[in-house]
């Protein structure tokens, strides 16, 4: 496309689609947004949902439900934090739980203080947890997990497998994780990503991971893109600019090794509203849906 600086389109064969999810409000979250010093206490280690955060994870799921997305989700990876593990089965999982011998429950009643009754799996796409979209590693006790053997008694249906260790060997509580490696972490989850054989994909995830890794694609995509999706943010704010978009959140296309973003990101799920954003010509946005008829 003309002004692109180098961007390319792919056909759609050779695309992943991916949905990024940052998670609700956490408790961290609350404190954090008016004083940093917070995610420092201890008191926030491995960070639940808050009420609100359970309220957008509704409102989420909503969409999700109403567009039927849920029918085109291949796969759900997710962090292996409360907070994310409570979003991703709030947003993909089943309806309430019945006791049954042959389903067993996405998660368990009350889990991480929700309140909430138990989750089903039926009728929810597979969700299997990841240790390379963890959010920024070290210091802050919120972005500690917990044992594996505990999580699997929270949430009896998401695959630890992908995971080693029961102890979380990763953190540590005096050395931040860098801004270059975590850069490079987001650069092999996705490098990862493309040897799954799902084609759509929610990749549910925190507001760190996800700027450092989209700034580090963002630099192949179109200036205004690149600004759309290295937008940065603390706790709430970055939480409600993510769920505000509702479950497109940032629809990606991923282009097999090397791997890209390329100018099919799309905000509602809407090309079009994309080409009008970007002030593509009427020959460019043609270009464009035609590419995504493919």
């Amino acid at each position: 496309m003309d002004g692109c600086g180098g961007s390319t389109l792919f056909p759609l064969h050779r695309c992943k689609t991916i949905h990024l999810v940052r998670h609700a409000q956490g408790i961290h979250n609350v404190e954090g947004d008016k004083n940093y010093k917070a995610y420092m206490s201890p008191e926030y280690f491995d960070a639940h949902l808050t009420q609100l955060g359970w309220q957008q994870v509704d409102n989420l799921r909503k969409h999700v439900h109403a567009c039927e997305l849920l029918k085109k989700v291949d796969l759900v990876i997710t962090s292996p934090l409360l907070r994310t593990m409570q979003t991703a089965v709030g947003v993909f999982g089943g309806e309430g739980y019945t006791d049954r011998m042959d389903v067993i429950p996405l998660m368990a009643a009350n889990a991480g203080n929700s309140g909430r009754p138990a989750i089903s799996s039926l009728n929810s796409p597979p969700i299997i947890a990841v240790e390379l979209c963890r959010e920024h590693l070290g210091v802050h006790p919120c972005d500690k997990r917990r044992r594996i053997s505990e999580y699997q008694y929270l949430f009896p249906a998401i695959d630890f497998s992908l995971i080693e260790s029961d102890e979380d060997l990763l953190w540590k509580a005096n050395i931040r994780e860098t801004q270059q490696e975590l850069a490079e972490r987001g650069r092999n989850f996705l490098n990862w990503l493309w040897t799954r054989k799902e084609k759509e994909i929610a990749i549910v995830t925190h507001s760190g991971f996800l700027f450092h890794t989209l700034k580090e694609f963002g630099k192949d995509c179109n200036p205004l893109m690149r600004k759309e999706i290295c937008k940065h943010g603390r706790s709430l704010k970055i939480t409600n600019w993510w769920l505000k978009f509702e479950s497109s959140l940032i629809l990606l296309m991923v282009t097999q090794p090397p791997i890209k973003f390329q100018a099919a990101t799309t905000i509602l799920n809407s090309v079009q509203t994309l080409a009008t954003k970007m002030q593509l010509t009427g020959k460019e946005r043609q270009k464009i849906l035609k590419f995504c008829e493919l």
